[in-house]
């Protein structure tokens, strides 16, 4: 229920104030708004607002909204009224009208961000795990426990990493546009500091998916290697495993974080096969030695090792909060990074350099909704922002049936001197739809595969139980 009240309310903030720029400008503009309308299809209630006569409609679909003007071009309009029809409009005024409601889109992306900053929120902060074995991070030179204090494009100009999330943000970035991360990183307790080169620009693809963070090889946050719960019947179980023990080797290799464990875990599948494990765990004042042997479960379409513990260990966490200025200068900075990767990230789709994949539907918004909502009011002001942008960015894409699509329109009169044609305007419509349902049906196929692998590998076959992955 909460998944789908957070659903709800992104859709209906983002449209109505979408639309809502729309209308703005229309009015400012003499144009009369004969309906504003949350939602298509059938009209499941109506108001009427002011002298002007505006209709305010709620529709069954709720997936997108509209602004219907008055024009002659399609209406019935009387000689005294024809002023406020659209079509006698400059094309200046016909393009500002168009363009308001992306606008209004990014407009709130920039408050939404500001309101997240001034909230703020609590974060694992940017302390690192070990990193993974022949990764780039390990080439680099990050060890376990390393801090992260600040990154750079070039190694010249330095910001402040707050905190994870940041960080994540800006090596996405730096794999979109396949350049290096330089990192100004300090040691576990603090006394120094050195700057390292992430070459992130060494990547197959542009995409930050599973394989490319496998070869980036972040650590992920520091933790202890302490040990939570014992799952009942697990491996961990039958190695006589406590919660509490602290790991200090696996196979005589010293254990400093969560992170070097658990990649212990994982190496312990060598050609599809399991190999047990030497632990050596400290039980309050006793060190213990003892054999576990993981057990493959079906995670993501993927056999992955698995012991069956959790873990008593708490990353270090910071509070991520900016004055009123500051977090207006960082909602402009985010709002237009996000803008511009969105765009980088939609051209590369279209040359093949990143995949279509990326694609997302209104699951997965309802899922991030949700999620973001269960981590407080930051988090979900962060996510209706980063929505907003997308919503504002698809929008000015030269589709016809969408906004870019309709100044495309007005650019080719400006320069010829004369509107697109009836005729040529029907026909670009029908390929803008196609191209809008090819999308639409692409991402919801993404999404319903991305649900139907996990459902399938939730729970894992019964060839899996034994030693080795099934082929």
């Amino acid at each position: 229920m909460s998944t789908l009240l957070a659903f709800v309310v992104t859709l209906g903030v983002l449209i109505i104030f979408h639309e809502w720029g729309h209308y703005r400008m229309a009015r400012a503009c003499g144009v009369k708004v004969l309906r504003f309308s949350l939602g298509f299809g059938p009209v499941l209630g109506r108001w009427k607002r002011g002298p002007d006569g505006t209709e305010f409609v709620l529709s069954l679909l709720p997936l997108g909204g509209y602004v219907r003007l008055l024009d002659d071009r399609f209406d019935a309009v009387p000689p005294d009224r024809l002023h406020e029809s659209l079509n006698q409009k400059s094309l200046w005024q016909r393009s500002a009208i168009v363009l308001a409601g992306p606008v209004a889109n990014l407009v709130l992306a920039v408050l939404l961000f500001a309101a997240s900053g001034m909230v703020g929120q609590e974060e694992p902060k940017a302390q690192l795990g070990s990193p993974q074995t022949g990764s780039l991070a390990e080439a680099a030179g990050l060890r376990a426990g390393d801090t992260v204090q600040a990154w750079s494009d070039d190694g010249q100009d330095w910001q402040d990493v707050r905190g994870m999330s940041d960080l994540s943000w800006q090596l996405a970035r730096a794999v979109g546009d396949r350049r290096p991360l330089y990192l100004s990183v300090s040691s576990g307790e603090g006394h120094s500091s050195r700057q390292i080169m992430l070459e992130t620009q060494t990547l197959g693809s542009r995409d930050l998916d599973a394989d490319n963070l496998r070869r980036i090889g972040l650590g992920g946050v520091w933790m202890e290697p302490v040990l939570g719960a014992i799952q009942p019947d697990s491996p961990a179980q039958a190695a006589g495993l406590r919660a509490g023990d602290r790991v200090l080797s696996v196979n005589d290799r010293p254990v400093p974080d969560l992170s070097a464990f658990q990649q212990s875990v994982r190496q312990s599948l060598v050609d599809g096969c399991v190999q047990s494990m030497r632990l050596q765990v400290q039980r309050g004042g006793d060190v213990i030695d003892t054999v576990v042997t993981p057990r493959l479960e079906g995670v993501n379409g993927q056999f992955i090792p698995r012991v069956g513990v959790g873990f008593a260990g708490r990353p270090g966490m910071v509070t991520v909060h900016y004055g009123p200025v500051e977090a207006v200068q960082q909602g402009l900075t985010r709002t237009w990074q996000f803008s511009t990767h969105s765009l980088k990230t939609l051209w590369r789709m279209l040359t093949g350099e990143a995949s279509v994949k990326n694609l997302s539907s209104f699951i997965t918004i309802a899922d991030y909704a949700g999620q973001s909502a269960r981590l407080g009011a930051a988090a979900f002001l962060g996510f209706l922002a980063s929505v907003s942008v997308s919503l504002g960015v698809l929008n000015l894409l030269p589709v016809p049936m969408l906004d870019g699509g309709h100044l495309m329109y007005y650019l080719f009169e400006g320069l010829s001197g004369r509107p697109v044609s009836e005729r040529w305007r029907r026909l670009l419509e029908r390929v803008g739809i196609t191209v809008l349902l090819l999308m639409m049906s692409l991402a919801l196929f993404n999404d319903l595969t991305r649900q139907r692998v996990r459902t399938e590998t939730s729970a894992c076959p019964d060839s899996c139980l034994s030693q080795c992955a099934p082929k």
